[in-house]
């Protein structure tokens, strides 16, 4: 019987081959230089102090500020901006301070454009109690509501607690009439509910601003949830952490647990993509330490369930005391500590946000030096690398073009328009038809550039290589310009960063780039799924996002560096496909561009249509 042949023996593809053309070795040694920033990032974490409050019991009275929440409920239910509530509640507020305790109520008015309603006119009230210094602490509460309830908790509540304490620091309240180091400021803010409207307008034109050197802000305070501390800004940037710490020990004396915050993952997210809907945000981005306490959740709760039987005076009045505790602890005459710029809190404890940078920028040290290494190898096999550029280049044009309908349709005022501050969470609606009319611009976009990008011959396993290596250095470009803009957003980047590195190596098995191409979408994911679950968004997250850019909250430049990476994407996309072809030399080109082109067969095809239509009436005269 003739002896069976041996099967042959499977090797493994050589190193620096079209099969493994990324360095492994230099990919992982490099990994080496992290090791440094993660020993600084160890020795950067520290306790921040807090200042101590006297020993004096607080004059803060929960059942007074249980009556006058009740009041404002039941007398002004409905305080949206621009109504006749809203009106009410300003000239109760005034009253309420005014005749009986002494103080001057200053209005500060200012007009916003609200979806729905055009141009409105709102009111900040000030009511101030002078001290030794022009330094000012400010004690704030919006007073309006969503107008879908009594809105007994968010805010009558909080104006509630900002009456009481402004009456026990009145210049006619018995023992308070030794005049204070700092200078107080009690600010009944207008439009919280269209994005912290009142709190911006303050922090930004406000002559009141400039001596501002802390901030609490006291947003339903009296449900049922343990007390809640938020301390996001509209820039990457954190409220002082002296502040902050003096407020939780406050807080946590009074109440008998810590009030909890954002976990460490969700003030990355928050350093990464700056979001807020409380009214600390406009301070923290101008670098006032501010802090906002509250018992609701990261979503505002339904306002139709809000009625005062649901107040909780207990509450109440243990977050007021603190609030008068944190007043005297700021009132001792020590400036606050203004600290690291932003920080994250991990437990008691603060790592600060440099040292954080510093190991994100690290983390890109891997790809960039394989990224580079993979370019100079296909140097040195004169593979060549300029048309899978100008492949890139013409899938960047088609989003560059994506995005300017995408700002063209903005300025229109095509899109749901409004400030530029975060819109109302129930607000959120899909505008399908300037959908539609923006993806049939966007589409014919793409029918424009796609004719020099599509396969018009077999490719070449260098040339794939060669679309592999331009994605990659785009991806670099657009790192580099992340870490340049906001470093703590390479979260949402690195996935992708160090995933894809490895798609040129696994082309050989379809299952396998299909899961690695995909995972690298894992980045962006987390930021929408931050949006569609923590503020229960749900599907509407995408659009919600995308309104943020288009009502100019979110930044500009982010919006085009991710218009660079998703061209990038799309490379690697059509590489993974089998779609994939670089751009065509000039012999391979039509003789006429992509648009003459388009227009040519359009035409022609209008020409077919009208021979097609007179086709029957030419058979009747024949």
């Amino acid at each position: 019987m003739a002896a069976v042949p041996p099967a042959p023996e499977r090797r493994r593809p050589r190193r620096g081959s079209l099969e493994r053309p990324v360095n492994g070795r230099l990919y992982r040694g490099t990994w080496l230089f992290v090791g440094l920033p993660l020993l600084v990032l160890a020795f950067s974490v520290a306790r921040p102090p807090a200042l101590q409050p006297p020993s004096l019991p607080a004059a803060f009275d929960a059942a007074a500020a249980k009556e006058i929440a009740d009041d404002l409920a039941l007398h002004s239910p409905i305080r949206a901006p621009g109504t006749a509530g809203a009106s009410a509640a300003a000239r109760w507020f005034a009253a309420e301070l005014e005749t009986p305790y002494g103080y001057t109520v200053q209005t500060e008015a200012f007009t916003a454009s609200l979806p729905g309603q055009g141009r409105v006119r709102l009111r900040n009230l000030l009511a101030r109690k002078s001290g030794l210094s022009l330094k000012t602490i400010v004690v704030m509460a919006h007073r309006d509501d969503s107008g879908a309830g009594a809105g007994a908790n968010d805010n009558a509540s909080g104006t509630a607690a900002l009456i009481e304490l402004a009456r026990t620091y009145a210049p006619t309240a018995v023992g308070a009439r030794l005049r204070l180091p700092y200078t107080l400021l009690f600010l009944s803010t207008d439009g919280a509910g269209d994005g912290a409207l009142g709190a911006a307008e303050f922090a930004a034109h406000s002559p009141e601003r400039q001596n501002v050197i802390a901030v609490i802000n006291l947003d339903a305070i009296a449900g049922a949830g343990l007390p809640r501390l938020e301390l996001a800004g509209d820039l990457p940037r954190s409220p002082s952490a002296g502040l902050v710490e003096t407020v939780r020990a406050v807080l946590e004396h009074e109440v008998g647990v810590e009030p909890s915050r954002a976990s460490a993952a969700r003030q990355l997210i928050d350093l990464a993509f700056p979001f807020s809907l409380y009214e600390q945000a406009p301070f923290v981005a101008r670098g006032t330490p501010a802090v906002t306490i509250t018992t609701g959740g990261d979503r505002p709760a339904s306002g139709f369930a809000d009625v005062p039987a649901r107040v909780s005076a207990t509450r109440l009045g243990q977050i007021g005391r603190a609030t008068q505790h944190a007043l005297d602890a700021l009132e001792q005459g020590v400036a606050l500590n203004p600290g690291p710029s932003s920080y994250l809190y991990l437990g008691s404890r603060i790592v600060r946000a440099w040292a954080l940078e510093i190991v994100l920028v690290a983390a890109l040290l891997p790809f960039l030096a394989a990224t580079v290494d993979l370019f100079a190898r296909c140097r040195r096999r004169r593979i060549r690398v300029a048309p899978a550029v100008r492949s890139y280049r013409s899938r960047l044009g088609f989003w560059l073009w994506c995005g300017c309908l995408f700002g063209l349709f903005s300025l229109l005022g095509i899109w749901p328009n409004g400030p530029a501050r975060p819109p109302a969470l129930d607000s959120v609606r899909w505008p399908a038809a300037a959908l539609v009319a923006l993806g049939v611009l966007a589409a014919f976009g793409w029918l424009v550039g796609r004719e020099r990008l599509l396969p018009r011959r077999p490719i070449r396993p260098e040339e794939e290589l060669a679309g592999h290596a331009a994605a990659l250095l785009a991806l670099a470009v657009v790192a580099l310009l992340v870490v340049a803009t906001n470093p703590f957003a390479l979260i949402f980047l690195l996935p992708s960063l160090h995933v894809w590195l490895w798609l040129p190596q696994v082309r050989a098995s379809p299952w396998t780039r299909t899961a690695v191409l995909l995972l690298g979408f894992s980045g962006p994911a987390v930021l929408v799924w931050s949006f569609a679950v923590r503020y229960g968004l749900g599907f509407d997250a995408p659009w919600y996002i995308a309104s943020l850019y288009a009502r100019g909250y979110a930044p500009l430049p982010g919006l085009v560096i991710a218009l660079g990476w998703a061209a990038a994407a799309g490379q690697l996309l059509a590489l993974a496909a089998g779609r994939y072809a670089p751009y065509p030399s000039t012999a391979e080109r039509p003789p006429r561009g992509p648009i003459r082109e388009t227009i040519r067969r359009v035409v022609l095809a209008q020409r077919r249509r009208r021979r097609t239509a007179d086709l029957p009436q030419r058979a009747l005269r024949g």
